[in-house]
């Protein structure tokens, strides 16, 4: 379990990702050689699963966002398998997740405008495998989008 430091110098972190060490170290109160070794350590342990890059995709042109709900005929033991293979190759899509409930799985899909959702939509979409049912809801504003978490 991460310590009262670690716990510090990760809220520091996810404050600033692109701080130099030298800076994270500082607002931490540790040594930049104390710093490294710490970040070192959290990854070893996976608590720091690596560093990403956030895109806006509103910035690069995709003013559309569909999260779509989908329910699967699972009387095919390979429902699950062969609709995660298809949505996979589908480049529009950002995000797939499995639930238990009555939804089974989530996709959040991407698109420029309406007209490319509704390509996206016809093309891909509806050609998915296994699907008994699904429920599209469109983002109309993202009120929070964090990863933060007291620590």
């Amino acid at each position: 379990m991460p310590d009262a430091t670690d716990r510090r110098i990760l809220r520091q972190l996810l404050a600033d990702p692109d701080a130099p060490n030298a800076e994270l170290a500082r607002r931490a109160g540790v040594t930049p050689t104390s710093l490294w070794r710490r970040l070192d350590r959290l990854r070893d342990r996976g608590i720091i699963a690596g560093i990403q890059a956030r895109i806006d995709w509103r910035a690069m042109g995709y003013e559309v966002q569909v999260s779509l709900r989908f329910t699967l005929d699972k009387t095919d033991p390979r429902a699950f398998d062969d609709f995660i293979a298809a949505a996979r190759e589908v480049p529009e899509v950002t995000e797939i997740q499995t639930f238990l409930g009555s939804v089974d799985l989530r996709l959040s899909v991407i698109a420029r405008d309406m007209a490319h959702w509704q390509q996206i939509y016809r093309d891909r979409i509806l050609r998915l495998p296994h699907v008994s049912d699904s429920d599209a809801l469109m983002l109309v504003s993202t009120i929070k989008d964090s990863a933060e978490l007291a620590l």
